[in-house]
């Protein structure tokens, strides 16, 4: 159970800045590594593998000695037509970490450890954790219930104490993290990084609509809602995003498979239907993300320096 060495470097905070769908993109990962973060980005945020290519110009060209590593999300399937493409430039251009989605594979995880990158994995169950383990992959990301977008579904003590039992590499834990003393939370449970999204998509250089922030900033738990309607697998979103668009939200916290309805009223899910997890009750603003690293750093030490006296 350790941070891998080569993503230590400049870390200020054992945070991991999620790679959201149509939000991540070079502004706020380069802002979360200067900040002292890890950013991360998904691949398929660009529209093509050379816009891929040119994000990561972008990135490397603003990143210096001084700040944090930063990451790309592959999703790994049949879905991603792209993966072959992408794969190849991110061995090429030798990108920190690779975080692996929808798949744990050991041709992915071999090309990686080819140059010397580190590769993590999302998972939601032990069973999930025993697959990515037996593909190399050094760590894991564990997603609890009330993580934002896609989402697991068990308590994170019960999912922690199953995970750690079969996978002693690096572990994040995700959903519902949203301060310093969250973060230090999920340190004492077993976990190396916190995998923090919702909370940054509330952030001055989230590439999001101004009212996806006020959104969040006005929303509480029980907003939240976990769907099979958009996607087929289980995630998490704003029910008044829904309510918005003039879909029951009861009618998506029910739903098995993707509905029909939001082809045929030409509502984009992700861009349209806006995805938070179960933390956002305490969210009250949306800083530039300095400021925000900022004080999820001094809510940390305040946090474990509180556990040291008691």
């Amino acid at each position: 159970m350790a941070i891998p060495d080569r993503l230590k470097t400049n870390l200020r905070l054992p945070v991991v800045v999620a790679p959201m769908f149509l939000v991540s993109d070079p502004a706020l990962v380069i802002s979360s590594c200067r900040a002292g973060v890890i950013g991360t980005f998904p691949s398929l945020n660009c529209r093509s593998a050379d816009d891929y290519e040119q994000w990561l110009d972008t990135i490397d060209a603003a990143l210096g000695p001084d700040d944090a590593r930063y990451g790309v999300n592959l999703i790994v399937g049949k879905m991603n037509t792209r993966l072959d493409a992408d794969l190849q430039i991110t061995e090429r251009r030798r990108v920190p970490l690779v975080i692996t989605s929808f798949g744990a594979d050991k041709d992915v995880v071999a090309a990686v450890h080819g140059y010397g990158g580190t590769v993590f994995h999302d998972v939601a169950s032990a069973r999930h954790a025993e697959i990515a383990a037996a593909a190399g992959v050094d760590g894991l990301i564990v997603l609890t219930a009330g993580a934002g977008g896609h989402t697991g579904w068990l308590n994170p003590f019960a999912v922690m104490n199953e995970v750690r039992s079969v996978f002693d590499g690096t572990i994040l834990l995700a959903g519902a993290i949203s301060t310093g003393r969250d973060v230090a939370a999920a340190r004492m449970m077993g976990a190396d990084f916190a995998y923090m999204g919702t909370r940054f998509i509330a952030s001055a250089e989230a590439d999001v609509a101004e009212g996806y922030r006020r959104m969040l900033i006005e929303a509480a738990a029980k907003d939240v809602i976990a769907t099979r309607g958009i996607s087929g697998t289980p995630a998490n979103f704003l029910s008044d995003s829904i309510a918005g668009h003039g879909f029951d939200p009861a009618q998506f916290a029910a739903a098995t498979a993707p509905l029909p309805e939001l082809a045929e009223r030409g509502v984009k899910p992700w861009k349209d239907i806006w995805s938070a997890g179960q933390g956002v009750g305490a969210i009250q603003d949306a800083p530039p993300v300095a400021v925000l690293v900022d004080r999820l750093a001094a809510d940390y030490a305040a946090a474990l320096a509180g556990a040291e006296r008691s």
